[in-house]
Order: structure tokens, then sequence, then C-alpha cells
């Protein structure tokens, strides 16, 4: 990238009347520079089978060229056109549910050879016509995939074939999934049973594990079909989602974004956020992270809201807090869903940057300074490089696991644990990188490794942790982790299994906390909730007890001197106000306890270095109020303004307003 991407979505096909050299006018005067095109419109391309026409596709990139714009060019897969699912129903997806029926998007089997030759077809003439076009700069794959859960007789029989990669023989996979249970055991390959009725979460949670499979191998095959045609300078990329929530919430519980980013040059995601009093930063900066540590490297926003839900209307201000904030976490562009708002069918109320009538509004208008200031801006703001020295551990596995074996509250999952720590972290201003266990071999990169509810992992990711530790890092784990192996069978052997001794504790029971507490010398009281161990220390120290009458002799956290370093272990789910004091500790002891940390939320820091070698600080507003903020970093200058900044002065930061200083 050699400059910052600022654009929307952009669909002629959808317009109520002709406004297409308008709407170019008015995207350069907000000095819009890209619009992303082509992935939802596979009927209008393809408006019956073995007939393509491109006239939309072809108007909005002469149009774009004209116009100075980029364009990004998404494959137009993800919704099949009404004509193939008549002709082949089979390749809508079977799912738990039964057959899938036609209207919504995502419905169809990624695995079906049905579909997959009309998509590649479609794809292939695709590539053909915009390959003319100086202006594409990129493509994105797909849109949004997941394996949409499909499960029908010819997923059985791959993943029949899968198992007898992985297991080899029926015995070893007995063996793995405790398959004597129930009379569950299997006697030949061709007797294993479909596995959406089973009751053993061995095998169900490797069903998931293998679905996660066929994305990372669908996405690597549109990404082999692209690159045939990409020139060079032409990126591939992906926008993955996370687990939703009515917004962008967690770790996606249907792809591994990290398998399945291999195919990509350049990661990208979507990330949907409360706006108005709800704006936190939060989901900005946890999903920004879980993409960044993909290629590790920056990334692209290709989705965000401009208005979005009815209830996302954004103040003023916030649209300009939203795209600094993205950029400070390592973005390479802020592209919103999408230009104008739609008129009709399911995202009628789903807001673009313009509203219905197709007017200049508010948010256009904000758009318009957002445009000048990354114009401005883009040669001191692109490929801003980050280097942070607090990791996360997140993995699908464990999200697998814990919705198998759910938590006893029957609402904490395992995305609300992974929020727990990092959102604590975030109002720290403790910045985070996002690991998976493909990136054990980075441990040693990092000063202090959080790892939430790890429930399921193999020996070998326990003994990197344990080594880590040994080493001199600083773990924080929770409870349910190192509880089972990588396919779910719980070790036979202490628990929590491997790590014991680097925590220096032991427990054999566990329960749902009932008006339990959390008490402890110089940390905040509160309730136990959500799940508890009886731990008994084997060499930590007691950081608290359990504050009950018959509970009290058992530990709730705990912190262990290992080798070189030290191992903190939280056996409940505590207040947010005993998280950040354990973590405090333990960041203080890491040496990673600086200056920001005499900011707090709602002020946000975040910091990178840019390509002149120079410290971008960045201090964000999330409040409706006023908030005087001491400027705690080196002297320097505030680039939306221009005015020089020195250490200690006190920086007037407005509502959901921000500053950004590079420091000379």
């Amino acid at each position: 990238m050699d400059k910052l991407l600022y654009g929307v979505a952009y669909y002629d096909e959808y317009m109520p009347y002709e406004r297409l050299q308008k709407d170019m006018e008015m995207m350069k005067a907000a000095n819009i520079n890209v619009i992303r095109i082509a992935e939802s419109t596979w009927a209008t391309e393809e408006p019956e089978n073995g007939v393509f026409d491109f006239t939309h596709v072809e108007r909005a990139l002469s149009a774009a060229q004209a116009a100075g714009i980029s364009v990004i060019v998404g494959t137009p897969t993800y919704a099949v056109p009404p004509w193939l699912a008549a002709e082949h129903p089979e390749i809508l997806a079977v799912t738990p549910r039964g057959q899938g029926k036609y209207g919504a998007r995502q419905n169809m089997d990624i695995t079906s050879p049905v579909y997959r030759f009309h998509a590649e077809r479609v794809i292939r003439r695709l590539m053909e016509c915009v390959q003319k076009y100086p202006n594409v700069i990129g493509f994105q794959l797909d849109n949004e995939t997941k394996h949409y859960h499909t499960c029908g007789p010819n997923v059985q029989k791959r993943f029949v074939a899968y198992l007898r990669k992985q297991f080899g023989t029926v015995e070893a996979l007995n063996a793995a999934f405790g398959f004597n249970y129930w009379s569950n055991r299997i006697d030949a390959w061709e007797n294993v049973p479909d596995v959406t009725g089973t009751i053993n979460w061995s095998f169900a949670s490797e069903f998931s594990k293998f679905q996660r499979l066929l994305v990372d191998e669908y996405l690597a095959w549109q990404a082999g079909i692209v690159r045939e045609y990409a020139r060079e300078d032409q990126f591939i990329t992906h926008n993955f989602d996370y687990e939703w929530r009515g917004y962008s919430f967690g770790v996606q519980p249907d792809v591994n974004h990290k398998t399945a980013a291999r195919c990509l040059t350049i990661a990208g995601c979507d990330i949907y956020h409360p706006t108005q009093d709800k704006l936190t930063g939060k989901e900005i900066a946890f999903c920004g992270a879980l993409c960044r540590n993909l290629k590790n490297d920056n990334y692209l926003i290709i989705e965000t809201e401009a208005q979005g839900h009815v209830n996302w209307t954004p103040y003023d201000g916030q649209l300009r807090l939203h795209a600094f904030s993205h950029v400070a976490s390592g973005a390479n562009s802020v592209m919103y869903w999408h230009w104008h708002s739609i008129h009709n069918s399911f995202e009628t109320y789903w807001k673009g940057l313009l509203s219905h009538d197709l007017q200049p509004n508010a948010p256009y208008r904000e758009a318009c300074t957002i445009g000048a200031d990354f114009k401005r801006l883009s040669e001191k703001l692109v490929n801003l490089k980050k280097k942070n020295r607090v990791a996360m551990l997140v993995s699908n596995e464990a999200l697998t696991a814990l919705s198998l074996f759910r938590l006893p509250d029957g609402k904490t999952a395992y995305n609300d644990v992974v929020r727990w720590l990092f959102d604590a972290l975030y109002e720290m201003n403790i910045e985070c990188d996002m690991l998976f266990p493909e990136d054990a071999e980075r441990f040693g990169e990092y000063d202090v490794l959080v790892v939430p509810a790890l429930y399921t992992a193999p020996r070998t990711l326990l003994e990197r942790i344990k080594a880590f530790v040994n080493a001199g890092g600083e773990l924080v784990t929770t409870f349910k982790t190192a509880f089972s192996d990588e396919n779910l069978k719980v070790y036979p052997e202490v628990q929590p299994a491997v790590l014991a001794a680097c925590l220096g504790i032991a427990y054999d029971e566990f329960t749902a906390p009932e008006n339990v507490g959390v008490v402890g010398e110089g940390l905040p009281e509160g309730p136990a909730s959500v799940w508890m161990e009886l731990v008994r220390p084997e060499g930590a120290s007691v950081l608290a007890w359990y504050d009950h009458k018959f509970w009290g002799k058992y530990a709730a956290i705990t912190e262990n001197a290992f080798g070189d370093g030290h191992a903190t272990y939280l056996a409940t789910m505590t207040t947010a106000d005993c998280l950040k004091a354990v973590l405090k500790r333990v960041l203080q002891r890491a040496g990673v306890w600086g200056v920001e940390q005499q900011a707090q939320f709602p002020v946000i820091l975040k910091s990178a270095v840019n390509q002149a070698g120079k410290t971008v600080r960045f201090y964000f507003n999330y409040s409706r109020d006023d908030v005087a903020q001491t400027y705690l970093h080196g002297d320097g200058t505030e680039l939306i303004s221009g005015v020089a900044v020195r250490q200690g002065e006190t920086l007037q930061l407005e509502p959901w307003g921000f500053k950004v200083i590079e420091e000379n």
C-alpha cells in the first residue's frame, strides 16, 4: 500500500434511477479513492445459465477510472442466482435443520461439484472482463465466507475420508474419541455414523474442525483461480467476519481465520460495532488485532458502518473517531458498507453513507473531512507498524469445546471469557496482539501471554506455554484451561494438565458459584461468577480465596514462580476491577506498565511507528464529555491541526474527539 484507502461498497445494480456520474462526483468530492463492487450480484452478472452480462460492472469500472477512483472486484459467489438453485437444488446445503431452501444468501454447499463448476465459470468470465481496467487494484474472494453448517451426505463422505487420513485405523479412532461409551464403537469405516446425531463431543468437535478446513480449501481454490489472472501489483484479500451478537463480538466459530488467510496477500475484515453512547472502540481494537496478526502485517477494513442500524446513527464526530481508530490499530483502509441506503428487501434499514434520498447528509459531510485528512496525512499514517509486548492466545478448538460443554449459566461462552480479559487490558491502555495455536513459535516475542479458557489443547501446545514461562515470560490463564487433549478427551492426570507444576496448583473438583465471593489482600472484593475450580495451592502463592463458609479453604487466584517467569491463574470469573488489579500486578512485574497507564478509559491511547520511522501517538476520547488529558509522550506535531505539542501539556479532547501526534 502506498496510501490509505477510503471507500465504499458500490452497487450500480441497486440504484433506483440513473445517477452513476453523480455518485462519482460526490465520491470524488469526499476524497473517496476506492470502491468495492460485484461480489453481491451473481444473478445480474449471469442472469441465466451461461449467459453473462457485466454491464453494471463495466459501467462502474469505467466511471471510477474516469474519476480517478480505484476498484476492488469481488467474486460474486456467496449469493447464488435463482436459476442455479432451480436447476440444481442439490447445491443448497443440507444442515442439521434439514435441506436448505432458496432465498437467503450463503445457503449453498461450498463443496458441491455443481456449485463449484458454476462458481468457477462466473469467476473466470468476470476476471476476463475486468482485467483490462488499470484501476482494479485487487480482488476480494467471496464474502464473509463460512461453512454454513453444511453436513449433507457428500460432506459426511469427505469427513470419513478425512478421519481415515487422520487416524489410520478405526481402532485408533475409537481410542481417541472414547467410542466404547454407549456402544458407539465403530467396526469399519463404512459404518461411521452421521455426525449430526452424535452424543460424543470429541466426534462433534472434530467435525467442526473439519468444516473449518472446508473454508480454508474453498478460499484457496478461489485464490488459485483469481491468481491466474491477477497482475503482480494486484492483491487478493477476503473480508473475514466475527462472532455476531448484533455486532462484531468475538472469534469466529465457523472459520479458523489464521489458516484460511494463508491464501491471501493481505488480510481483510468487516467490523461492526455499536455507536452513540455505546461506542467504546473495543470491537475496533479487538477485531483489528485479530486481523492484524493473521499475516503479521497491516490489514484492510473492507466493511464497517457509516450509519447501519437505526440505533447506530452516529453522533457528530463519531465517524471520524471510528476511522482513525481503525488506522491506529494498523488498518490501511476504511470502507463503508455501503454508499447508499437500499430501497427495498432485507437490508432496507441497514443504512449506507447516504440515506434513502441519496442527498448529502451529516455522515457524508463528516466523511468528506475524513477523506481530506486521509489524503493529506496518508504518507504519515499508511503502513503503521505496531510492536506490542502483550499477546492473547485464542483457539477455535477451545471455542467449539465450550459450545459443546457449556458453562453452567447457559449464557457465558468462550468469547465472553476472551472479551472479559481483552476488554480489561483495553481499558487499562494495554495494546494486545492476538495469536492462534499456529503461532506458538512466536510466544517468545512477548513479555506477557494471556490464555483464556484453553479447554482443549495438544500436549505440545501446553508444553510451549510452559516453556514460555520457564524462559522468563509472564503467563495469565483462566479456569477451563488445559483440561482435555486435542480430541476433547480429558487428560487423565492432575489438572490443569501439563501446566500444574508451572502454575503451582492442582484441583479435582469444580462447581457453579452461588453466593460466593472473592477476597484477597489489595484486591477489590466481589462475587465469583459462572464457574469456580476448587484450587489447592501446591507451591503457588494465593492472591485471593473464595469467601464462602464451605469453599473458603480453596484458592480463587494464584501466582507461581516457575523457572525465570511467573504464572497467574484465575480459577473463577471475577469482577472487572478485581481482574484489572491482578493484571496490573502481572504487567508491572513484566515491566510493561508505563506512562500510558496514567490515562484510563474512556481515554484510549494507541501507538505505532510510521514509514519514516517516527512514533505516532493516538489519543482518543470515547465519551460524550470534554476531557482534559495530559500529553504523556515525546514532543511532536499534532497532525490534524499542525500544532506543536510538548510533553506534559494538556490536550483538550472534545466529545468523541481525538489527537494524532507524530513525535519529533
